[in-house]
């Protein structure tokens, strides 16, 4: 066994013991729990008995995580699970999708810094819907100067001029969605079926 392998085994039995020890259980409970003899589970986590499978699975079962926890393993998946937000000129962008050439989908918090007397207006290719959250949005879309509050949206050509940012001095809290040129929302006015 290579000294990384080694060094991953032994440090199960410390893991184990502060998942246990988080969630209040003893070694008889979690023993009862898992069928797992009181003395393996010892012997387990004080390092004098090697993990196996056969014990990982129903350990990771009882204390509801999965064996990637237990040993140690980096974090592999759906990346859509760890997505970072990025902060940028005071504004807070989450990615909620990461789906190529698609509609994206963003969560932004606007800090006050992003309120401007005279806003500089920029075009791109697109169509973007926007949902306030929370506070008070200004958008300018070409000539038009608008507040929106809670509970609004606005959707619109991204080729036509635009710019948002706070409309006073508390954050604001949208919904962004962004497409291709040319596609639109899809919005269903029924709620209750013909």
């Amino acid at each position: 066994m290579d000294e990384e392998t080694q060094s991953t085994m032994a440090a199960v039995g410390p893991r184990l013991k502060g998942l246990r020890t988080q969630r209040s259980l003893s070694l008889t409970a979690l023993a009862e729990a898992t069928g797992i003899s009181l003395s393996t589970l010892s012997r387990l986590e004080s390092g004098q008995r090697r993990p196996t499978l056969e014990l990982l699975l129903p350990l990771a079962r009882e204390l509801r995580v999965d064996i990637g926890q237990l040993i140690g393993a980096p974090q592999t998946g759906d990346p859509r699970l760890h997505l970072q937000p990025i902060t940028r000129h005071g504004m807070t962008v989450l990615p909620l999708t990461r789906r190529a050439g698609s509609l994206q989908a963003y969560k932004l918090i606007i800090s006050p810094k992003m309120r401007s007397p005279e806003p500089e207006q920029a075009s791109h290719e697109g169509y973007e819907w926007i949902y306030v959250l929370d506070g008070r949005l200004r958008l300018v879309l070409g000539d038009n100067d608008l507040i929106m509050g809670p509970g609004e949206a606005a959707e619109f050509d991204t080729r036509t001029p635009h710019w948002f940012g706070n409309a006073d001095e508390h954050p604001v809290e949208i919904l962004s969605l962004l497409g291709h040129q040319g596609e639109r929302a899809h919005l269903r006015a029924r709620t209750t079926p013909r």
